[in-house]
């Protein structure tokens, strides 16, 4: 957990970081492998690690039940933090029946390799039409959320996770940063003040517009562009 002087506390007060020490992780890696295995989607193995490097802070695994219905029903975590999406890890009814709660399991991703480990506290079902519903105020199925919601398994896993190897750089691994390493980089430039401009698109000129009036009063820009799977236009 990390927490900067002369910065914005992370969501929740502190910065969870749930990253298997590098001088650890051949020896787990190697007894994940003799674990329960549980598929990762696409989805859930980006969710992963957000949760693993702090983006998802303060949250240090999948959502047990409690968190999961504080969510849909009232946007909130069980301590009173906003939330406005549950982050869960499914499967099916069929490999449900294979887990047991207060067991090791293995996240594995489309290889079979273990990427992390799980202690499985609560495997619960769930309404998909409810959290669809709840969540994106509608139950249309061409909604992308929604779409997302019924393609996923029956069965809802909890727990806390740990991520067995370095965080998935990308296409772009000069311009890849943890939250971690983000603060760091803050902190060593003198920054207090940064200010963020998130975007899916190339930046045009009232973005270029809108961030330099905001430099006028703040030390320095994040510029945090999305990547991976969008909107289809």
């Amino acid at each position: 957990m990390l927490r900067t002087e002369n910065a914005i506390a992370p969501h929740g007060g502190e910065l969870i970081e749930r990253v298997v020490p590098e001088e650890e992780r051949r020896e787990r890696s190697m007894e994940a492998a003799e674990l329960p295995k549980v598929p990762l989607s696409p989805r859930a193995l980006s969710d992963l690690q957000m949760i693993s490097t702090g983006v998802f802070s303060p949250l240090e695994g999948f959502m047990l039940r409690e968190e999961y219905e504080g969510v849909v029903e009232d946007m909130r975590l069980g301590s009173g933090l906003a939330w406005s999406l549950p982050i869960t890890l499914s499967v099916d009814e069929e490999q449900a029946g294979g887990l047991t709660e207060g067991s090791e399991v293995a996240l594995v991703d489309g290889t079979g390799e273990p990427v992390a480990t799980m202690v499985l506290r609560e495997l619960y079902g769930y309404d998909k039409e409810r959290e669809a519903r709840m969540v994106y105020r509608t139950t249309d199925a061409d909604h992308p959320g929604v779409a997302a919601v019924y393609r996923q398994g029956d069965v809802l896993l909890g727990g806390e996770v740990e991520l067995l190897r370095p965080p998935d750089e990308g296409r772009f691994p000069r311009y890849y940063y943890t939250p971690a390493q983000l603060r760091a980089s803050f902190a060593e430039k003198g920054w207090k003040r940064i200010v963020g401009f998130q975007t899916r698109n190339p930046v045009h000129r009232a973005h270029e517009y809108i961030q330099k009036s905001a430099l006028e009063t703040v030390d320095g820009l994040l510029l945090n562009p999305l990547v991976g799977e969008t909107k289809s236009d």
